[in-house]
């Protein structure tokens, strides 16, 4: 979830509103196009908008009625756990309310806003009000162990049970020696809806591994290692090791189940704690270049003061060491392991991007693509890093993006449609999959995260305008000689023709290519009708977007361009004529089974005539 606020401002009258609320939380306004007159990013709908950022994991404070955002992201309301704080604020200033997530921010929002303009938080989550505290909210470097018992701790509380704190009193209420326990301990210790456990994360975890090391023989020898040290997991802030590891399963697994951040040091710095480590090796500073990579990284992660809580303890292929800081830790030191998202768009209206792709897109710290998509993207990149790429320099945009993910930063590949189909996906894997030596990325941009999420591609757009051409057997084809030699395009397209194939045409000329539009046509003249359906769909969601049919005979080069997708239906493709116009489909073969459906009623008839 993206960690600072938008501040949206639907008109002047709160204006000035917006621009206090957005100083005191170091936010960016985004304000309503034509009706506010100074924002860092302005906006058409508001509607649409909120819902986009909500989507994204992007906190919202509107200065706005609530309505209006309630109405935008009632829709996609689904888990509150995971949901951004959403908070109207009114236009005079006088009244913030927290609308969404009040356990995820927005009550402490809503109290920073009050304070900064002198108004009144309309707090109203059970918890805050009666107790003043949020339980299942924990201090910065304090960890719930048992969540799942908050609601029903919390329960008691307001039905009269008092509050008795075991260890120190992180939340600052009164002990009343009641019914419920708030306990604070670095140890293990069962909760339940009459205990509340709180670990300090006060621990750091250095491991190191051997490649391909099973994942369960590294957590089985750190449960082991906390277990005899008297310390319960959810004590461990973060786990440290070397950037060589940054893509071992073993500790990416650990990291993950253990629920902490996973970061990352060079040998060079890990080497720096040497003199501090208890177990310097020889072997291992010749392997790696450092003499310790389990209790250097600990002691990297827990700073200057921290102290051995287990020094190393291994296995046949694993290591680990635990140091105690004498503070719970809120900053990590090291870095991150880099991710490169990898996603499509949609042709480029917002309403077909998927909220997978928002929230990847709100996460990065850098976008990278073709400029054009960037812009597509609309208020979502504003205050972004972007790196804009012409068209024909896709290599070097997945060159960039891949090395700067490999600098441990959270990167976006931004392509329109979906990033798999005719985008950048497949050569992002294609310079992972060679040797640095042999045109490949350096072996830190190798160990990178990839993640690929969908898009909705121009053939699915182009498809839905129509109508449903895709309802039986299509392929695609780019008609690009480019990248692809001509004799393998032409020897598709015959197949493609014989096989009776609907076709989306990708890339059907561009400005030297013209010609192999019209030899696809004359092809597929040799084996469907003259009169077969073809669909023109050129700036799918875009203000520009055109929809235009054709008979497969009267299909003309010039009114094709680059953003055109060409349609082809198969000789079973029609158009059925409907009152708003044509809609093109291609059956399935449902027809057989209703003709069957209606012989047979036909047949019933006829003998019913004869009985009578």
């Amino acid at each position: 979830m993206a960690v600072t606020p938008v501040v949206l401002c639907l008109n002047r009258s709160g204006e000035a509103t917006a621009h206090r609320v957005a100083v005191a939380l170091g936010a960016t306004i985004h304000g309503r196009m034509d009706r506010v007159e100074r924002a860092d990013v302005f906006f058409a709908n508001a509607l649409d908008h909120a819902r986009d950022l909500f989507a994204a994991g992007t906190p919202v404070v509107g200065v706005c009625a609530s309505g209006i955002l309630i109405r935008a992201v009632a829709p996609l309301l689904s888990d509150k756990r995971s949901e951004p704080p959403v908070l109207s604020v009114s236009d005079d200033g006088s009244v913030v309310i927290p609308l969404l997530g009040g356990h995820r921010g927005a009550n402490r929002l809503a109290t920073e806003i009050a304070a900064a303009l002198g108004a009144k938080a309309a707090v109203t989550t059970a918890g805050d009000i009666a107790i003043g505290a949020a339980l299942d909210v924990p201090p910065p470097g304090y960890r719930l162990a048992n969540p799942e018992d908050a609601k029903g701790a919390m329960a008691a509380l307001l039905s009269g049970s008092g509050v008795s704190v075991i260890g120190d009193n992180i939340f600052g209420l009164e002990d009343t020696d009641g019914g419920v326990e708030l306990a604070v301990t670095e140890t293990s210790l069962d909760g339940s809806e009459a205990r509340l456990v709180y670990h300090p994360q006060v621990f750091t975890l250095g491991v190191g591994c051997a490649r391909n090391c099973p994942p369960e023989e590294l957590w089985d020898l750190v449960l082991s290692t906390l277990a005899d040290a008297g310390i319960a997991p959810g004590a461990i802030a973060a786990v440290g090791t070397i950037d060589l590891k940054a893509d071992e399963p073993a500790i990416l697994s650990l990291a993950a189940r253990l629920g902490v951040p996973l970061r990352l040091f060079p040998a060079a710095e890990l080497e720096a704690q040497t003199g501090r480590s208890a177990n310097p090796s020889e072997v291992v500073f010749a392997e790696v270049g450092t003499h310790g990579v389990s209790e250097n990284a600990a002691l990297c992660l827990a700073g200057e003061a921290g102290q051995f809580a287990a020094t190393k303890r291994k296995t046949a292929n694993a290591t680990c060491a635990l140091v105690r800081a004498p503070a719970p830790i809120t900053t990590l030191a090291g870095r991150p392991r880099g991710r490169l998202s990898i996603v499509g768009i949609g042709p480029g209206q917002s309403t077909w991007r998927t909220p997978e792709v928002s929230r990847l897109v709100a996460d990065a710290e850098e976008l990278v693509g073709y400029g054009l998509y960037i812009d597509l993207l609309g208020p979502l990149a504003a205050g972004k890093a972007r790196s804009d790429f012409p068209l024909g320099g896709e290599e070097d945009r997945c060159r960039y993006a891949l090395e700067q993910a490999g600098l441990g930063k959270n990167v976006a590949l931004v392509c329109s449609g979906d990033a798999g189909i005719y985008a950048m996906g497949a050569l992002v894997f294609e310079l992972l999959d060679r040797a640095p030596d042999f045109g490949g990325v350096s072996d830190a941009a190798r160990r990178v995260e990839v993640v690929c999420s969908p898009g909705v591609s121009a053939l699915q757009g182009a498809a839905a305008r129509a109508g449903a051409p895709l309802g039986h057997d299509f392929c695609t084809i780019s008609l690009s000689d480019l990248l692809t030699p001509r004799d393998d395009i032409i020897r598709r397209l015959n197949a493609a023709a014989e096989g009776d194939f609907v076709i989306a045409f990708y890339n059907p000329v561009s400005r030297t290519r013209r010609t192999l539009l019209a030899e696809a046509r004359d092809i597929l003249l040799r084996h469907r009708p003259a009169d077969t359906p073809v669909l023109l769909a050129s700036n799918l969601g875009r203000p520009q977007e055109s929809i235009r049919y054709r008979i497969l005979c009267d299909l003309e080069v010039d009114e094709v361009d680059m953003l055109t997708v060409v349609l082809v239906g198969s000789s079973n493709t029609r158009l059925a004529q409907l009152g708003e116009g044509p809609r093109m489909f291609t059956p399935r073969g449902y027809a057989r089974r209703i003709d069957g459906d209606l012989k047979d009623v036909g047949n019933r008839h006829l003998e019913e005539e004869k009985a009578q």
